[in-house]
């Protein structure tokens, strides 16, 4: 009998094993709700992160539905949805942990070594990510193409690549259908303004406050996507729910820094304006 190799298992795919086997096994029967993420965590004796990645794992495998402001109910996956491969998919939530400790130290660089011309370069996609939002168009890749410039004024080409490839992993199923419950013009208002607090300590040649507004940054993304899949993302439901769980809702504190010369202020205004809505944003054509 040959030996086979024993590949080790992300976290998230061993819940979602477990979970997938008692759906399969009809102790969560089709058309059920699944016990809220809270109990599910307490019962499994895993973190909420680990399980909001196994849940998105199985709604991208067709498993389950997230039903807003209902639960989350089994369902019967097509032939092809339940053979989707994931092997190779990182869990969401731990590339953006990976992202905050590598992209704090990429801002601090930055701030240090950026030449006028490359400061230039993070200003002009920033603007792009504003003008995109402002347009209804997804500013995805101006959001991308902001990380990679920043990457780029550290000075370090290996730093480019790696934020690149960290960045770029998010546009696998996991991500996307992660990222999908969250996907609105106030989403994106919110990450605008993150951003402009990292535009500013670049301008201010301020490395300590690049690396605290990146990281910020980060930790907010973290818990934006850890927020409940079912109740509307801001509401005063998942506000709540979120407090119950534990989980702050505030903004991490960064640095102060000087008002920006550019249209930064859009940010906070639209997010007021668009506070009660949850418009989608629109797909960029091709």
């Amino acid at each position: 009998m040959p030996i086979e190799a024993i590949e080790p298992q992300r976290l998230y795919r061993q819940i979602s094993g477990q979970l997938r086997k008692l759906i399969l096994s009809g102790e969560f029967p089709v058309g059920s709700r699944l016990p809220s993420e809270r109990d599910l965590s307490v019962q499994l004796g895993v973190s909420r992160p680990s399980l909001r990645e196994a849940l998105i794992a199985l709604e991208v495998e067709g498993f389950i539905e997230v039903h807003m402001g209902s639960g989350i109910y089994v369902c019967q996956p097509s032939p092809r949805q339940g053979h989707i491969d994931l092997s190779t998919e990182e869990g969401p939530l731990e590339l953006i942990r990976a992202r905050e400790m590598l992209e704090g130290e990429v801002a601090y660089a930055a701030a240090k070594n950026a030449s006028p011309a490359q400061i230039a370069a993070v200003e002009k996609a920033f603007q792009a990510m504003i003008d995109h939002t402002d347009a209804g168009i997804n500013p995805l890749e101006a959001d991308r193409l902001f990380h990679i410039r920043v990457a780029e004024a550290s000075g370090n080409s290996v730093l480019v690549g790696l934020v690149t490839q960290l960045f770029d992993a998010r546009l696998g199923p996991l991500f996307k259908r992660l990222h999908s419950h969250f996907d609105s013009k106030v989403v994106w208002y919110e990450a605008i303004d993150e951003h402009s607090r990292v535009m500013q300590a670049l301008r201010a040649r301020d490395p300590e406050a690049a690396r605290a507004a990146m990281r910020g940054h980060m930790e907010i993304s973290f818990r934006r996507y850890s927020a409940n899949l079912t109740l509307q993302y801001g509401s005063r439901e998942q506000r709540a729910a979120a407090q119950e769980a534990g989980v702050s809702t505030a903004a991490v504190e960064v640095k102060p820094l000087a008002k920006s010369k550019r249209k930064t202020g859009t940010a906070i205004k639209a997010v007021k304006r668009t506070a009660a809505k949850r418009a989608p944003v629109r797909k960029v054509a091709g």
